[in-house]
């Protein structure tokens, strides 16, 4: 099935049915599942709500069952005692269903032994996009009054996990909401609502919403760039995403790459277990630059990571309030990839800026980063991204880049040391340096054997 240029939320529940086999009454009744998909809509039924509920389970990860309002959900596979998942899909264009909620679903049940229910509201998310956000209250109200129902079977608030995406990240919020912040989580990357209702909303819920981890990656056009959470990931800065296009010549791919890169990273760090942590730092800009190092303040040692580790790796209480943290990823699954602070010391002042272009080799990848020493002073420094771990870069290639001399080659030389570090720097003790200074020509690339112990 071909994705829609546009997610939305969804819902949805489950069935069982028993089905007699043979017609003697010999046999016993054998237990049949009914597996639900998705509903699908078009452009003129997208106004109702019809809001469904699919249950998945880990004994069935592949098969929804539809919730009914006179069902007892403990007999279609419920287990109280586990934790609880939501997942909301936002806007669907084409009335279709979402192109990655199969492998979400799947991820999250393989990563955690708990329920996932799915909120299948294709037919509220279909159609004129401002008719699919007047559905957001009505849909929060709706799921919330099917959580009220599982409170009664014994499930806990501080159990219960909301994941949306796209508008459905703010029903997610508007759900925290109507809870008083007492839900145990809410991630969600988020697309701009264009409506004043639901802005309002927003300004209401986000007393309550702080009191929860929720967590965002904000991309492209159609993400979001205020705070919402306690904690808001910018991933690559929270704009265009490595591997995306860049021009709208790239049609449907240039509209929603960015936008749904935020999904496929957490489907990633679902898969695997390579960390996708975050730095918290006041920009993008500042932490290029290699000015947030540490996860002190204000997490004390613990920067957060994307996935469903318990508050995101976060140990303290309570959590910080809009805290924004950044990383850098790969353009590709599974995304992840390791920083590392690199620095250039110069042995002497110079009187116009410094460009050194600084690239690690592995046996099988390279990664390079420019870094600027200002004018009059001595040292530059930025953060570098590898896919492999620090300990297996072999290899660091320095280049100088010339001046703007065009009408004669520049054989200007510059001398100086070069270290590094693995993030997060909380001491100088894994910090290696070049063991000579080294001399680098305009132009000329210098390459050197770096040896880096595994921790």
């Amino acid at each position: 099935m071909a994705p829609d240029p546009w997610e939305g939320c969804f819902w949805s529940w489950g069935l069982l049915l028993w089905l007699s086999v043979g017609s003697t009454g010999d046999a016993p009744p054998t237990p049949q599942t009914k597996c639900t998909d998705f509903q699908n809509a078009n452009l003129l039924q997208g106004t109702n709500l019809k809001a469904h509920f699919l249950l998945f389970t880990p004994s069935d990860p592949l098969c929804g069952q539809l919730v009914e309002e006179s069902s007892d959900i403990r007999n279609l596979g419920f287990n109280a005692t586990l934790g609880t998942k939501l997942v909301i899909h936002g806007f669907r264009a084409l009335g279709t269903k979402p192109s990655w909620i199969d492998k979400f679903i799947s991820a999250l049940l393989q990563a955690a032994d708990a329920n996932v229910i799915a909120v299948d509201w294709v037919y509220g998310s279909t159609g004129v996009y401002f008719s699919a956000v007047e559905n957001v209250v009505k849909l929060g109200l709706e799921i919330s009054r099917f959580l009220r129902k599982l409170l009664v079977l014994g499930v806990s608030e501080s159990s219960i996990h909301i994941i949306g995406v796209s508008l459905g990240a703010h029903v997610g919020g508007m759900v925290g909401h109507f809870y008083k912040g007492q839900l145990g989580q809410i991630t969600g990357n988020i697309l701009p609502c264009p409506s004043s209702q639901v802005e309002r909303e927003r300004e209401r819920e986000r007393d309550h919403d702080l009191e929860e981890p929720l967590l965002r990656q904000a991309e492209g056009n159609l993400g979001i760039r205020i705070p919402v959470g306690h904690v808001d990931y910018y991933v690559n800065g929270g704009q265009d995403q490595p591997g995306c296009p860049t021009s709208i010549s790239a049609g449907y791919s240039y509209l929603i790459c960015d936008h749904m890169r935020a999904v496929h990273i957490y489907i990633s760090a679902l898969e695997s277990s390579c960390p996708l942590m975050a730095f918290p730092c006041t920009s993008y800009k500042v932490f290029l630059a290699g000015h947030c190092l540490d996860c002190f303040n204000p997490f004390l040692l613990s920067c957060p990571r994307i996935g469903l580790v318990e508050q995101g790796g976060v140990k303290i209480e309570p959590l910080p309030k809009e805290v924004k943290v950044y990383l850098l990823t790969t353009s590709t699954a599974p995304y992840c990839v390791h920083h590392s602070l690199v620095e250039f010391y110069l042995l002497k002042l110079r009187n116009q800026d410094t460009c050194i272009t600084v690239t690690f080799l592995s046996s099988s990848v390279t990664s390079s980063v420019t870094i600027t020493i200002p004018r009059q002073q001595r040292h530059g420094k930025g953060i570098i991204a590898h896919p492999s771990p620090q300990c297996q870069i072999n290899q660091v290639k320095l280049k100088f880049q010339p001046s703007n001399r065009v009408w004669k080659k520049d054989r200007t030389i510059v001398i100086g040391m070069f270290c590094t570090a693995p993030l997060p720097v909380h001491d100088n003790r894994r910090t290696v340096c070049l063991p000579e200074p080294v001399n680098l020509q305009a132009s000329e690339t210098v390459s050197h054997d770096l040896k880096i112990t595994c921790i």
